[in-house]
């Protein structure tokens, strides 16, 4: 398995673009945040009433995919596991909130649209194709490295 260092070199080659970075600070973290509130828009008696099976952790379904992207970041490093979980924790709480004030499959589903839309155009700025078609991982490394890159006010 690479390193996070590794990992945020191979990412940071088709993210050199100031205006494309800004564009990534601003989406990855739309992204992340609009998919845990997709996840939590998931009916929580989809499998209890198909399958009769109840597991409390299925209750939040956006909690369960937590647990196994939490895994990822653990095997990186423990501070990359700890920002993590208090980013996937904010989500969670931040998407929580929002299904109290109004429809949040709706409102997340246009957080992810739109966002996805300014990932696409960062990179046509960039004139480098996003990282994760090369591989499927770097979905998950977007959102460490708009971390680490705030983190060190890159």
């Amino acid at each position: 398995m690479k390193t996070a260092k590794e990992w945020f070199d191979e990412y940071a080659v088709s993210h050199q673009n100031q205006t494309n970075k800004t564009i990534h600070f601003i989406c990855v973290p739309a992204i992340f945040f609009s998919i845990f509130g997709l996840l939590m828009s998931i009916p929580t008696s989809f499998l209890e009433g198909r399958f009769g099976l109840y597991n409390p952790l299925l209750e939040n379904w956006a909690a369960m995919v937590a647990v196994f992207m939490l895994l990822f970041y653990l095997r990186l490093g423990f501070w990359h596991f700890v920002n993590m979980l208090l980013f996937t924790c904010l989500a969670i709480a931040g998407n929580y909130w929002l299904s109290q004030q109004t429809s949040l499959f709706y409102t997340s589903l246009i957080i992810f649209v739109l966002a996805w839309i300014g990932q696409f155009y960062g990179h046509k700025i960039e004139g480098k194709k996003p990282s994760f078609i090369k591989d499927l991982q770097f979905l998950l490394i977007g959102p460490l490295w708009v971390l680490q890159k705030i983190g060190r006010n890159n």
